[in-house]
């Protein structure tokens, strides 16, 4: 009986309903631990101001707190400094308290540490919760400026994707990629990168975003009996579509457009499955010039994304220079608000 068809599938939905059941609690216990931290940061923030209590307050209840309650951790003065600068940063902020407990602490304290700016903020709680980082990742997104690059990215989305998916799909491309786990010299090749991003597979995916899946290097496509081949092709499964991903280790240049709807006009009519979505298309090189790259794609009818790669964990200083307005900001941040 335990190795019939039947029997294998009752197991499975017993099992999903207990992994389900077991998230759920979980997530009960986060928000009311959370709830708790605001709480006890309120209180002190108020009894100080009501009283004029200096710091020795903190130092002071954590002591107490931690002889009541020896065998509950999260009571030293550290961390309830963290509960008064958590109620104190957002609890004044409209966009940023409905989120106080849709992420852990733990997370919470990663955020608070490493960003300064609202938005920027909101951008790490809502793709930590949307995307279900673990902390080590979020840690990861932030060092890398995942913030920065998607709001710099260019594509030609709007015009080409579908509304379901838009906003799902500008995440996905980056304006930059940080390879500093590769071991490579400022003159590489091509082969030399892409030899060096497949042996580093998992470092890759990590870098390129979640829900990625690689298929292969050097994808063969076959038309009219003569052979072309693709650099990288990834699978996209919350897109649910291909991702044909070509490499140039010098400047962006108009023709890679022609030949990157080549690949996907391909992609599209023999590889993709009937279910799934139109293939999309990222062009990673060494430098771009953007106005060129906003020429390149602004008629194609396929969806481009054009970013640029380096092999050092620093933000290029032009970056900074072309940082959208603060509404621009607040807006393509908005689609992630649930």
């Amino acid at each position: 009986m335990t190795n019939s068809e039947e029997y294998k599938n009752f197991f499975l939905e017993v099992k999903k309903k207990i992994r389900d059941a077991q998230y759920e609690a979980l997530k009960v216990v986060n928000t009311h631990l959370i709830n708790l931290y605001w709480d006890l940061g309120k209180m002190i923030v108020e009894k100080q101001s009501s009283y004029s209590w200096g710091k020795s307050i903190v130092e002071n209840l954590s002591k107490d707190l931690q002889l009541e309650f020896p065998d509950i951790r999260g009571f030293s003065a550290r961390n309830l400094w963290n509960m008064k600068v958590f109620y104190e940063e957002y609890h004044s902020i409209e966009i940023l308290q409905p989120l106080v407990a849709e992420i852990s602490w733990a997370k919470h304290l990663v955020i608070m540490n490493k960003c300064k700016e609202v938005q920027e903020k909101r951008f790490y709680i809502l793709s930590t919760k949307k995307f279900g980082w673990t902390k080590d990742v979020l840690i990861h997104q932030i060092e890398n400026k995942s913030y920065e690059k998607y709001l710099l990215n260019q594509t030609n989305f709007d015009l080409t994707v579908s509304e379901k998916i838009k906003e799902q799909a500008k995440l996905a491309v980056k304006d930059s990629y940080t390879f500093d786990f590769l071991e490579l010299s400022e003159q590489h090749s091509e082969k030399e990168l892409e030899t060096e991003l497949v042996k580093n597979i998992r470092k890759f995916l990590l870098e390129m975003g979640t829900d990625f899946a690689f298929i292969g290097n050097q994808f063969k496509l076959t038309v009219d009996n003569k052979d072309f081949f693709i650099d990288l092709l990834l699978y996209h499964r919350v897109l649910r579509c291909l991702i044909a991903v070509e490499l140039k280790v010098g400047d962006f240049k108009p023709e890679y457009k022609g030949k990157m709807e080549f690949y996907l006009n391909v992609l599209n009519d023999k590889v993709k499955l009937e279910n799934e979505n139109d293939s999309i298309g990222i062009i990673i090189c060494k430098e771009k010039s953007r106005a060129i790259v906003e020429y390149a794609i602004k008629t194609s009818l396929h969806p481009i994304g054009v970013a640029t790669y380096q092999i050092s964990n620093v933000l290029p200083a032009q970056y900074e220079k072309l940082l959208p307005s603060v509404e621009k900001i607040s807006e393509k941040v908005e689609f992630m608000n649930f």
